[in-house]
């Protein structure tokens, strides 16, 4: 299994790491590597994650990282990992 990051992710995630270079460049050097490591990790565990709290798919999970919701969805047709996007766990929880 492949993993895809969207170009949602990719930009939520630039966003993120922005904001925390401002108080530290190493720490969201760090931050990033730790996350790439963990979504990585996915295809071979897909279904480790949480099931989404925002879907009653099987095939979303929830990727908790770091204060940070990862949902991602598990595309069997394509045999990929689609990393979807990425928020604060508080957003999540509110939208």
């Amino acid at each position: 299994m492949q993993v895809h990051k969207t170009t949602r992710f990719l930009t939520e995630l630039e966003i993120i790491i922005d904001f925390i270079a401002q108080d530290s460049f190493s720490r969201a050097v760090h931050f990033k590597s730790r996350l790439d490591t963990s979504i990585l990790d996915l295809p071979h565990f897909p279904y480790k994650c949480r099931r989404s709290i925002k879907s009653n798919d099987e095939n979303i999970r929830d990727l908790i990282f770091s204060g940070y919701v990862v949902p991602y969805r598990i595309n069997t047709e394509k045999n990929r990992i689609e990393v979807l996007g990425i928020f604060g766990e508080n957003e999540w929880e509110m939208s």
